[in-house]
């Protein structure tokens, strides 16, 4: 035995057993919460008591001597929010902006699937994100991108096969393997694919099947898959719930599932539930909220109010393994969280480990460490050229992606092509646009194109380097140039999210970290997506969140239809397809 590791026993022994004294009263408590309403998640109670803390953990309930009292009066008492599924990438911030936003709205915990920057950076992007999740006042645990990339219809910047994350396995901060999007990789048996579950086994591993039942649905979960975030009505949650999986309620920006999925939740089966955002931009974090939103939307909608907490503490906790979170109990952390009433949900303090880090909205406890940014520039693209986007006219029917308001899927269509000159254009009459991707990883040159039809755009462009999951440039617009000017720009910009008019920037969002993130501020970061978003609206635009429903138009995973830097993806099929169709 080293001397490192025999310290590291010596030190645990002696908090141990002062941690034990403090829980019979024989010393003195480090905090008591006098006078809480204590939501208890084990009885479904609450429990009207003090709750003592000692070095981080919850030591008892009831009368103790404390270094320090805080008396709140008859408030609730609850266990600090989970959010069992996230991709911090997505609210285009660093991990500690991130904690800006969402401690003081009650989560002090969360479950990252850093996939997103994986794609572009492979390890180098997880090892980033887990060192600028150090130090911060938001436990944040990782599970491990199993889909990089998510197939192989588009072009990443990484890939990660089974050896490579077998080097990050043991490591503390991970809990298993991430959302298995490639579920025909599972169902086929897909050697790579069942080496990644091997590697796991034992361990949490995450689904992600829209739309799977029957046989291969059983298949899938019969890999070890235990949970999915991806059902969009009730007889699909209903199924899987029914087959042993945990369900995650999913609330994000694009994605809404939660209202339509909360009528299949009975006091027999709440345990299975999980509350997630997936992903959830600044706006929607800073104006409407993060858990916190979603427990105040299912206790309106009429799921008990202990029980809507469960689903966002307890349930997640016990699922991911979590074993010292997730409950106010003696031997727990010492997160948790003071609201006044739960028609409300007004958070009044968050602490974590038993020390306050947001009080009235505000983050208190800070990041103390140094995290010097050292990533490579992510774009890496050939010279483009207007001719790059020109479609020739090679039938008069083409095949084009709606979009489907509040959700990820798309529909396929057929339409008659608006043509001019020999060349498929854009039909702002019918609301039929140019979409474009650019590979920006490897300089390869591919330009994937296509036709959407569902944001409203009358004028100019749009642009963007966030484009899930491989992250290349996607634009659309009603004219070459103007897409043309708009990509140029992106690439200037190091990655970002543009809006062009005539060969003019109206307006513009750097994200130069990895073409994801920005490294400006939480509250900067929003005000520069509501000014895109505002610039796209007054261009024609009519979706509320355009810039995040462009982002999962490159989705080659979730149905119907899709476009990626290798051209038009047919989902169903799992194949690229020829643009032009026929009815």
């Amino acid at each position: 035995m080293s001397l490192r590791v025999f310290e590291a026993g010596l030190c645990f022994m002696i908090n141990l057993e002062k941690r034990i004294k403090a829980a019979r009263g024989e010393i003195y408590a480090d905090l008591l919460i006098k006078n809480a309403q204590v939501i208890n998640v084990f009885s479904g109670e609450i429990q009207k008591t003090d709750v003592a803390v000692f070095q981080g953990m919850i030591v008892g309930f009831g009368r103790y001597k404390a270094k320090k009292t805080i008396d709140i009066k008859g408030m609730y008492l609850s266990p600090g929010l989970i959010d069992g599924h996230v991709h911090i990438e997505s609210s285009l911030v660093l991990p500690l902006e991130f904690a800006r936003g969402v401690v003081p709205l009650g989560t002090t915990t969360v479950v990252a699937d850093p996939h997103e920057i994986a794609n572009v950076f492979g390890l180098e992007g997880i090892k980033f994100m887990a060192e600028y999740s150090r130090g911060i006042p938001l436990d944040i645990f990782i599970m491990l991108p199993s889909c990089v990339p998510a197939t192989d219809l588009e072009t990443s910047g990484a890939r990660l096969g089974p050896h490579d994350l077998s080097t990050f396995a043991d490591k503390p901060w991970v809990l298993g393997l991430a959302e298995m999007m490639n579920y025909s990789g599972v169902i086929y048996r897909d050697n790579s694919v069942l080496k990644k579950i091997g590697i796991m086994k034992g361990r949490i591993i995450d689904g992600h099947a829209p739309g799977l039942s029957e046989r291969d649905l059983n298949a899938y979960i019969s890999a070890g898959i235990r949970s999915d975030h991806e059902c969009t009505t009730i007889d699909e949650a209903r199924e899987k719930l029914e087959k042993g999986m945990y369900i995650m309620l999913r609330e994000g920006t694009i994605a809404k599932n939660l209202k339509t999925l909360l009528p299949l939740i009975t006091a027999e089966n709440n345990r299975r539930f999980i509350f997630v955002t997936d992903d959830r931009n600044p706006v929607d974090i800073l104006n409407e909220g993060h858990i916190n939103f979603m427990v105040k939307t299912a206790i309106k909608w009429g799921i008990d109010p202990i029980t809507t907490v469960r689903m966002a503490t307890l349930n997640p906790a016990e699922y991911f393994q979590l074993n010292e979170f997730g409950a106010i109990a003696p031997g727990y952390n010492a997160d948790f969280i003071v609201f006044d009433s739960f028609k409300s949900f007004n958070i009044k303090k968050v602490f974590k480990k038993g020390k306050l880090a947001a009080e009235y909205g505000c983050l208190i406890l800070e990041d103390k460490s140094e995290h010097p940014i050292h990533l490579r520039s992510s774009m890496n693209v050939r010279p483009l050229s207007i001719n790059d986007l020109r479609v020739k006219e090679r039938g008069r029917l083409i095949k084009v992606i709606e979009i489907i308001s509040g959700q990820l899927i798309t529909r396929k269509r057929i339409e008659k092509a608006k043509i001019e000159k020999g060349e498929i254009v854009s039909d702002m009459d019918r609301d039929i646009l140019k979409v474009a991707v650019i590979e920006r990883h490897l300089s390869s040159g591919n330009i994937g194109i296509g036709f959407v039809k569902g944001l409203g755009l009358k004028r100019g462009a749009i642009a963007s380097s966030v484009s899930h999951d491989s992250h290349n440039i996607i634009t659309v617009g009603t004219n070459d140039r103007d897409m043309l000017f708009a990509v140029n720009e992106i690439i200037r910009l190091k990655g970002g999210q543009v809006v062009v008019e005539d060969g003019n920037v109206i307006e513009s969002l750097p994200l130069p970290i990895a073409g994801l993130m920005s490294d400006k501020s939480l509250n900067e970061v929003k005000c520069g997506v509501e000014r895109v978003n505002l610039a796209a609206k007054r261009l024609g635009c009519k979706l509320t969140h355009p810039f995040m429903s462009l982002s999962f138009l490159s989705l080659p995973v979730i149905p119907e239809l899709k476009i990626t830097d290798k051209g038009l993806v047919d989902v169903e099929k799992s194949k690229i397809v020829s643009l032009f169709g026929k009815l």
